[in-house]
């Protein structure tokens, strides 16, 4: 059985057809995995207390890349704070730098990826209006309490004229004798200083006596002396 013209007109045009459709579907695949600024995501996040810049790459076919990360101040000076390589992955890769941003500052990103990027994420990333660190998270330093005074054991408040002691009392030296006479003790007729009221008759009792003793042994010796003349 002979293949006639139109029969291999047809199936060159079936063959064309496929290769055509097979060619926009690789090209779209291959144009679909390629690199672009879109598969870039930059985010300023907190670390703790601490500020990090998180660029996720999103790029499914790995392309190797660089990411530069600048601070644009106002004068339009811009301060470097990383440059990092990556390759990107389906679920995303993310690369941090750690940056002590501050509220609402703003920080452009750059990406080149071989030939298929060479430009800025847009737009330029602004930071959160609330930085990390607080001062609520900052810890004050407490007041220490203040010891309590100790209750101070007080001396006995002296009394402004100190009453002389029982042992004071005893041990001053008796007084001075007086010349005065002291009374008499009871019912004695003893006088202690000779000038008692009793002192005269007594005197005169006892001039008495030694007269009558004295006439006694006087009128004793002359009866004595007659008796031997006899």
């Amino acid at each position: 059985m002979s293949i006639t013209r139109r029969s291999a007109r047809r199936s060159v045009r079936i063959l064309g057809v496929a290769s055509a459709s097979a060619a926009v579907v690789l090209g779209l695949s291959s144009s679909a995995l390629a690199c672009t600024i879109r598969d870039f995501k930059a985010e300023a996040k907190c670390d703790g207390e601490k500020g990090v810049i998180v660029v996720t790459d999103s790029d499914a076919a790995r392309t190797p890349a660089t990411i530069s990360v600048f601070l644009k101040s106002n004068g339009g000076v811009e301060t470097q704070v990383g440059k990092e390589e990556v390759k990107g992955s389906a679920q995303g890769t993310p690369v941090s730098f750690p940056e002590d941003w501050k509220p609402n500052a703003t920080y452009r990103v750059h990406i080149k990826a071989a030939n298929l990027v060479d430009e800025d994420i847009q737009p330029d990333l602004l930071a959160p209006s609330t930085a990390c660190k607080t001062e609520s998270s900052t810890p004050t330093p407490t007041a220490k309490p203040k010891p309590k005074p100790k209750p101070s054991k007080s001396a006995p408040a002296e009394s402004a004229t100190p009453t002389p002691s029982a042992s004071a009392s005893s041990s001053a030296p008796a007084a001075a004798p007086s010349n005065a006479p002291s009374p008499a003790a009871g019912n004695s007729n003893l006088a202690e200083t000779g000038a008692g009221s009793n002192t005269g008759l007594i005197a005169g009792i006892a001039g008495a006596l030694v007269v009558v003793g004295g006439g006694a042994v006087f009128f004793g010796m002359r009866r004595r002396g007659t008796r031997g003349n006899g």
